[in-house]
């Protein structure tokens, strides 16, 4: 398998001159199997470019996992070449949304609303099909196993661990770590904490040692204390995960929108100086990256 980077960015698209070393595009993610089989994670505007990159050489189908629907994750279906492509099929995974109760089909249809664009999902040209998917029910994708894994969001949000070719990979989608709201000494902090380490090891046994996780490093250390309950990672937390779980490699993606590329040069510095006695190969993610896992 390969992964190839085509948004890296959270929150909102942030391009600019600030931004170009590792990209302004929010969340899409390429993963190729090594008989050609193509898998993508989610629909940030980067998928606008992977879809005019794809014009080139057209596949017969395309499988897009969807961790979850918040907009920067969706935002780029409806600039996705290959869906206006009669005869190419564009094959959707998610999840039901039982707060609103909506499916992922009418979820990403309602963006295409003429209020809101110019051509209707009905009117798309491809082959399009929608599949609900629960917490470890495996999919086929030609020769790839994939399995959605549940995480910590304010909406449901599915984490993808892919398996092909003798090699694993893991997308976490938006992840904040879970944590005890109750202060230690109170009623019910016990309890809850008895719930959240069962939920904890629950997810790092399933993805534990593959080759690659990518994970949502949104926060540095210092910035996550006024961000707690939004939902994100910190790259503390994300390198410790992937210490824990004994994976090969962690790519450190869905930047802050504000971070500016210098900025993120010193963050790279920082945590290879801290982090050099961790056993996972640390990288944050660039627009356009590929990772080649052999």
């Amino acid at each position: 398998m390969h992964v190839r980077f085509w948004g890296t960015r959270g929150s909102i698209a942030s391009p600019g001159p600030d931004t170009v070393r590792y990209g302004g595009n929010t969340t899409c993610i390429e993963v190729r199997t090594n008989d050609d089989e193509l898998i993508v994670f989610d629909g940030g505007t980067g998928i606008y470019r992977l879809g005019n990159e794809l014009v080139k050489k057209l596949p017969k189908r395309t499988s897009v996992f969807v961790t979850h629907t918040h907009w920067d994750h969706i935002q780029g279906f409806p600039f996705f070449v290959p869906l206006f492509i009669p005869g190419q099929k564009v094959q959707f995974y998610g999840t039901f949304d039982p707060v609103y109760d909506k499916s992922l089909k009418e979820i990403l249809a309602r963006q295409m609303e003429y209020c809101y664009y110019p051509v209707r999902e009905s009117e798309l040209k491809a082959s399009i099909e929608y599949t609900s998917l629960k917490d470890r029910q495996t999919v086929e994708v030609g020769g790839a196993k994939v399995t959605p894994v549940l995480m910590n969001h304010p909406v449901l949000n599915l984490g993808y661990l892919v398996e092909a070719d003798g090699q694993r990979l893991f997308f976490t989608g938006d992840h904040e770590p879970l944590r005890n709201f109750y202060e230690p000494g109170t009623r019910d902090h016990d309890e809850y904490q008895e719930i959240i380490d069962i939920r904890s090891a629950s997810i790092e046994d399933s993805i534990k040692e593959v080759d690659l996780v990518i994970t949502d490093s949104m926060y540095t250390a210092e910035e996550y204390p006024g961000k707690i309950g939004w939902g994100h990672g910190s790259f503390q937390s994300c390198i410790e995960l992937a210490d824990r779980i004994d994976a090969g490699r962690i790519a450190l993606t869905h930047h802050e929108p504000t971070r500016t590329d210098d900025q993120l040069d010193a963050i790279g510095k920082r945590i290879a100086v801290e982090y050099s006695h961790v056993g996972p190969e640390l990288i944050i993610a660039k627009e356009g990256m590929v990772i080649d896992l052999g």
